[in-house]
């Protein structure tokens, strides 16, 4: 078995360039342009999207190709294929923001944001979904590592197989490091993002791609 290497310019040189640019954006620009960036039809939006839809294919692209590989990862790429084709789905209020359609009546009394999506209805599919997936990845990524060189954790083959490369601890400190700097300016009644929502979901989905492409690469056999 050999393994293909993604190139570090994906892992860390695109998040900390992107991070950066963030930042000046968020210095430099008038409060009514960031509210248009972080738009539902703004470019973090499309950009989410667009990650999504590439993790959807690369997830089926395994699956079309997994004749040999073991049953858990078919399950799991399976279940990728699942969730990245739901949320951009949700992403897109599943098609209300490009062809703009009016949002049934009903819907609207259940959607705080008179969408056709789901998320907005309830934390348990926004808010509640999001933490779970931080808390995995920051496991994952920085906590699980640092417990097995120490061993102090032990995990069965198969799950071990799942964790995150080490090349997306970048990605992952990126995604929490401003997490944990919002939640405390949140405190003294401040905040440095305009919408850290989308800046945080648009890491997380990149992470979720780059761990596909990465684990798909890693248990590629070259015949």
């Amino acid at each position: 078995m050999t393994k293909k290497q993604l190139s570090p310019i994906y892992w860390l040189w695109i998040p900390i360039v992107a991070m950066c640019f963030q930042i000046i954006l968020e210095l430099i620009l008038p409060g009514n342009i960031l509210s248009h960036l972080h738009s539902e039809n703004g470019p973090h939006e499309l950009i989410e999207f667009f990650l999504l839809v590439i993790g959807f294919f690369v997830s089926v692209n395994f699956l079309f190709h997994s004749k040999n590989k073991p049953h858990f990862l078919k399950m799991w790429f399976g279940l990728a294929a699942i969730c990245c084709f739901y949320v951009a789905g949700e992403e897109i209020s599943w098609g209300q923001h490009i062809w703009d359609w009016a949002t049934p009546d009903f819907w609207t009394e259940v959607n705080d944001q008179q969408e056709t999506n789901l998320h907005n209805t309830s934390s348990w599919f926004d808010q509640k979904p999001r933490l779970i997936l931080i808390l995995g990845i920051v496991f994952g990524t920085l906590v699980a590592p640092v417990l097995k060189k120490h061993n102090c954790l032990k995990l069965p083959s198969k799950l071990d197989q799942l964790l995150p490369s080490k090349k997306l601890s970048i990605i992952a400190f990126l995604i929490l490091i401003p997490h944990l700097l919002e939640k405390v300016l949140e405190v003294f009644g401040h905040t440095f993002f305009a919408r850290f929502s989308e800046v945080q979901e648009l890491y997380i989905f990149y992470f979720v791609l780059l761990y596909l492409v990465i684990l798909k690469n890693k248990t590629h056999v070259n015949e």
